[in-house]
């Protein structure tokens, strides 16, 4: 079996932002009866003196929607990798109703992971990071975010609130940026094989992965450039010239207007993405003067019971450890 994939991607994968931007197939509208759900399950995890995070599955039933859960599960993996689902009312919940809800649907999909050290399973996307300190992660500040992976299966982003201007989120498609790299630029594509220092994949020190693994049938990519720069300069193994050449060619098909999708989150929308098979980025933002108008996304990390398996040498990253329980 070869490592390298040297013919085009030709599944649902491979999609160009051009040719879906007016397909509503990934976009899914909440119907009432679905709401109604949500409701009904967030009132009976209300009545069992529960809160977010300590309820299941059961706890949160959701007899008709959970079925097109699964069917939107199984087409993260296998289909277009990422979906919009639309409609929630965010705007008539309690934050803590907002979180049971969120993470009941999660739950419905598949297993929440921690998104640092804290343990923390739903992470706020606001602009609160220091722009002075490099190891300020992106999605802290109101920057434009690069094209990037998350280390889980899949990453979900429930937008609460708007910037009063900006804040575009965008998707490009791992496989068409691969038969882009395929058709016009083979003399690279090795270097997307060999592993690279990574910063940020829920370890203390930079860790070795390739960018592109393709194992038992199905390409995979894990990408950030601001966390591969300061991998390297963490370990002091300074990039070389060809790797930088390769890394902006990468950059540049990320950004062809062609490629990406581009869409505004409204409040309520839940965008949902398979890391292995999509980057997703964000543009720059102003906020709203008023604290309580600021953008807010909330991030949900899942590890998926139909996730694809690894190869060897592109090891799995579902969020960080559980932090050990306190000793009492």
């Amino acid at each position: 079996m070869t490592l390298i994939l040297k013919t085009p991607i030709t599944s649902p994968a491979a999609w160009k932002g051009c040719d879906i931007a007016a397909d509503p197939a990934w976009l899914h509208v909440l119907s009432p009866a679905a709401v109604g759900e949500i409701d009904a399950a967030l009132a009976r995890v209300r009545h069992l003196g529960k809160r977010f995070p300590n309820f299941g599955k059961d706890d949160f039933p959701l007899p008709g929607l959970a079925h097109d859960l699964q069917e939107h599960a199984k087409a993260l993996e296998d289909g277009r990798g990422f979906m919009l689902l639309r409609g929630l009312p965010v705007e008539r919940y309690s934050e803590s109703d907002i979180e049971i809800l969120y993470y009941g649907l999660g739950l419905h999909l598949g297993i929440p992971v921690c998104q640092n050290p804290r343990g923390d399973l739903l992470g706020a996307v606001q602009n609160v990071g220091d722009l002075n300190d490099r190891n300020t992660r992106v999605y802290e500040t109101n920057l434009y975010l690069p094209y990037h992976s998350d280390p889980s299966d899949v990453v979900g982003l429930l937008c609460l609130r708007k910037a009063r201007e900006g804040g575009l989120s965008s998707l490009v498609s791992v496989a068409a940026i691969y038969n882009e790299i395929l058709a016009h630029h083979p003399e690279f594509l090795g270097l997307f094989y060999r592993p690279l220092y990574f910063a940020h994949l829920c370890e203390p020190q930079p860790s070795l992965s390739p960018i592109f693994s393709f194992h038992q049938g199905k390409l995979s990519c894990r990408y950030l450039r601001q966390y591969i720069e300061l991998g390297h300069d963490i370990r002091a193994l300074p990039l070389s010239r060809v790797e930088i050449e390769a890394l902006d060619l990468f950059d540049s098909l990320m950004h062809r207007p062609d490629l990406r999708l581009d869409m505004m989150l409204e409040p309520g929308d839940l965008q949902l993405a398979n890391n292995y098979a999509v980057l997703h980025s964000r543009t720059a933002f102003q906020d709203h003067e008023e604290p309580a108008l600021r953008r807010k996304m909330l991030r949900l990390w899942l590890k998926m019971p139909n996730a694809r398996s690894l190869a060897p040498e592109f090891p799995g990253r579902n969020g960080f450890p559980a932090p050990l329980a306190a000793a009492g």
